[in-house]
């Protein structure tokens, strides 16, 4: 669950004053905003707290499709339609671009330019044009190098940036096509580049590889594509021709939901080829490449269309430099960047996901959107994300990750950075109307807005202030020309420092003071007004503010479980789940004060009695089993045979699965004292699903191996071999054949509705004990009116395993 505070790090905004209503938009570099719209592109000045004002205008060769700009060589690139036919296009020299009526000159990618028009290329805007064999989908441009990365179907092209010397005065900027990378089977919907790492995404898949230079090992390089792996070829032809035979028998065919990290996304099924066009005696800047990650999603099945809730958007690669390094001779500064990490940022419509990508590829966030979002856009510092109505901004840690492995030593008494792991918080949700899409550079965001019909009227009337008006720090400029019904605004953000002061100012006075939440009357707690709306609005800020009482000795443990018993309105046998979440935070803080037997005590008598009541909890808890199993030692991993049992039986109820899975979690943690909850547990019922894997939980902990066998064999079999599988291991190893063979030789017996679950554990159990035992040992552990042909198999595998070793 994100924790939501009502910081303001969003400042003053304006409106562009654009004339028709944009189709894209991007940031240009450190002071300029591009718009398109129609045939057309408006380039806006943006300088600091001053009015946006037109800087210049040029026209296109059709509607604007795609737009990108790059920093590197100052350029502007787009995909424009005209008459059902896509181009590519590159917008070179545009702060030249004086009027609208200024000349412009044209040129193919690659032409060399005659002296005599060399002037003309200087003095002016011109346009290059880069022709392909296919459409182009989508475009990036690295940020650091300023080479062009285009997608277009089963395939990605790769123009270097380069500039032709005129002369010692004057080179004059173009572009190599200089290699295609063939990804069978995908559609780009969108690319991103950055100093040779390459991230696709098509609706439901995202590929990320590193492009490497120079041959390995010494090997001559080919000016042709690398040949895959024969073995992974013939696998994708036959499940291609599988899945073609399946299809052709009116059958839907859906991917299961994957993620493959560093050398196993080689695993995905794509096939990655790389082709060098670039010429043949120049060195080819890359020859290999490394595949770092690949994830997929499922669709939604209950249609035959894609549901756009489950399709990808706003694929980013982030990079976080360093710049001002010494130089060699330690006295100067070099500007130049160094890349110290990098990001990869995708996201669904209700979840996004925040990969690290450098050095090593970990998941690092994920973000739970409260509502569908439409976009996203992230930076060091936060990520935006638009919903219809809603502006929010997340906290990231990409500035925390990079710093730390940079310096792992980061945490001491004179520097320190937020850890990693730390929840991601949401900062702020702001109101905005009509929300279409969105873009950022450097301290700016761009927002479009476009109000539907019905209030287009009402926005006739008078441009209307659309950030919150008790939001005292927003200053709004609207210069003369705001079209009805659509507007564009520059949103400026506040740095991190001055939303850090303001947070210090929901914060400090809540730990060091507890007037401002608890107050006594005649020896009666009573919660203030302020405490009683943080627990209607922000829940998790008041139970981390008694928890900092708590730590600096402004409150005691039994006046913090009364205060919010008082709080809840509850009576002093009833348990709010306020006091459950303050509990959990209890026990992932790990302060000295409290006893920490209590503490479980207190926990799992109140998830034990909400399960056998099948109680649920009377406000949503704060923190998921997963968040306390990530976040505090105690609560441990749950035992993977422990799913198993679970999943033989339905449990509509969310909550009741929270409850059941902190419950299980608590006992497979190492802190845990698991014979003070034995005489607690009899309102749990052994009946029940959930009552069964907590007593088999309890008596595995307490290593009664056998008994647990005997009950799982008589309730649920197939879970059986997953238990032993994780449980009889060293020295409990021999039940495999003492206990788990013949018992499941004698169900088999007797037959039974369970006959089919028993004869399939009794094959994996026979495959154990036949590679565990010689084979003497194996033939007496065999039941004697055992089936000579049934056996015959693990005989001859047992006899035959020293010859193969």
């Amino acid at each position: 669950m994100v924790q939501l505070y009502n910081l303001h790090p969003f400042g003053s905004q304006q409106v562009v004053p654009c004339k028709l209503e944009p189709d894209r938009f991007c940031g240009g570099g450190r002071d300029a905003l591009f718009v398109a719209a129609g045939c057309k592109v408006e380039a806006f000045a943006v300088a600091g707290q001053e009015l946006c004002q037109p800087r210049c205008a040029f026209s296109t060769l059709g509607r604007v499709l795609r737009l990108a700009y790059s920093e590197a060589g100052d350029y502007l690139v787009a995909i424009e339609e005209k008459n059902k036919a896509t181009f590519l296009r590159a917008y070179v020299n545009w702060r030249n671009k004086r009027t609208e009526n200024s000349r412009v000159c044209i040129r193919m990618i690659g032409h060399n330019v005659e002296g005599p028009f060399s002037k003309a290329f200087r003095d002016q805007m011109y346009i290059i044009e880069m022709p392909l064999s296919e459409a182009p989908l989508c475009i990036s441009c690295c940020p650091v190098k300023g080479d062009l990365l285009v997608g277009c179907t089963n395939k990605l092209v790769l123009f270097s940036l380069k500039y032709q010397i005129i002369n010692e005065e004057f080179s004059l900027l173009d572009f190599e096509r200089s290699l295609i990378i063939h990804i069978d089977n995908i559609t780009p919907v969108e690319v991103s580049f950055c100093v040779g790492y390459v991230a696709v995404m098509s609706d439901l898949e995202v590929l990320i590889v590193k492009l490497e230079s120079g041959p390995k090992n010494g090997e001559r390089v080919h000016h042709h594509p690398h040949k895959t792996n024969n073995r992974i070829r013939r696998t994708e032809e036959g499940i291609s021709n599988e899945i073609s035979q399946l299809e052709s028998d009116d059958f839907v065919i859906c991917q299961k939901p994957l993620e493959l990290l560093g050398e196993k996304s080689e695993q995905s099924g794509l096939s990655v080829t790389l082709e060098s066009t670039g010429l043949a005696d120049e060195k080819r800047k890359y020859s290999h490449f490394q595949h770092l990650l690949y994830r997929r999603f499922a669709p939604d099945i209950s249609s035959y269309v894609l549901s756009d809730d489950i399709k990808l958007h706003s694929l980013q690669l982030l990079p976080i430099y360093q710049t001002g390094s010494l130089t060699s001779d330690g006295k100067n500064l070099s500007q130049e960047k160094e890349l110290l990490s990098l990001f990869c940022f995708f996201s669904l419509p209700h979840v996004g996901y925040l990969y690290m990508v450098v050095k090593s590829v970990e998941l690092m966030s994920v973000y739970q959107y409260p509502e569908k979002s439409q976009q996203a856009v992230l930076t060091p510092q936060f990520l935006h994300v638009i919903t219809s109505n809603n502006l929010q901004c997340f906290t990231v840690r990409c500035s925390a990750a990079a710093a730390r492995e940079e310096d792992p030593y980061m945490d001491t008494t004179l520097k320190a950075c937020p850890p990693v792991s730390m929840d991601v918080c949401a900062l702020r949700i702001q109101l905005f109307i009509g929300l279409k899409a969105i873009c950022h550079f450097k301290n700016h965001i761009i927002l479009l807005t476009k109000a539907e019909p019905e209030a287009i009227p009402e926005r006739r009337q008078s441009p209307k202030r659309l950030l919150s008006r008790k939001d005292t720090s927003v200053k709004i400029k609207i210069p003369p020309v705001a079209e009805a019904g659509w507007n564009l605004y520059i949103v400026n953000t506040i740095s991190p420092v001055q939303l850090y002061k303001e947070m210090m100012k929901l914060v400090c006075g809540f730990i060091l003071e507890p007037r401002l939440l608890i107050q006594q009357r005649k020896g009666q707690i009573v919660p203030t007004e302020l405490a009683l709306h943080l627990k209607e609005t922000q829940p998790g800020l008041l139970v981390a503010s008694v928890l900092g009482l708590q730590k600096n000795n402004k409150i005691g443990i039994e006046e913090a479980d009364s205060f919010f018993k008082v709080l809840c309105a509850k009576d002093e046998d009833t348990i709010p789940q306020l006091l459950v979440d303050f509990w959990e935070a209890q026990l992932v803080a790990c302060l000295p004060d409290v006893v920490l037997q209590e503490l479980f005590f207190k926990l799992t008598s109140q998830y034990i009695w909400r399960l056998s009541k099948r109680q649920p909890p009377d406000t949503t808890p704060l923190r998921t089993s997963e968040d306390l199993i990530n976040a505090c030692s105690h609560y441990g991993l749950i035992y993977p045979w422990v799913h198993v049992v679970i999943s033989s039986d339905s449990l509509a109820d969310k909550n009741y699965t929270e409850d059941l899975s902190k419950l299980q979690s608590l006992i497979c943690g190492p802190s845990f004292d698991i014979a003070s909850i034995i005489p607690f547990l009899e309102p749990l019922s052994e009946d029940t699903i959930a009552g069964l894997s907590v007593h088999v939980l309890c008596r595995t902990r307490l290593k009664e191996y056998e008994q647990c066998i005997d009950i799982l064999l008589e309730r649920c079999p197939e879970a059986v071999i997953p238990y032993a599988n994780h449980e009889l291991k060293e020295e409990n190893r021999t039940l495999w054949w003492k206990k788990l063979l013949p018992e499941l030789c004698q169900r088999i017996k007797c037959g039974g509705e369970k006959y089919q679950l028993y004869l399939s554990s009794l094959k994996e159990t026979l495959s154990i004990v036949a590679v565990e035992l010689e084979l003497k040992d194996f033939m007496n552990v065999l039941p004697e009116d055992g089936t000579a042909t049934f056996f015959l198999p693990y005989l001859l595998y047992c006899s035959r395993k020293k010859p193969l070793t």
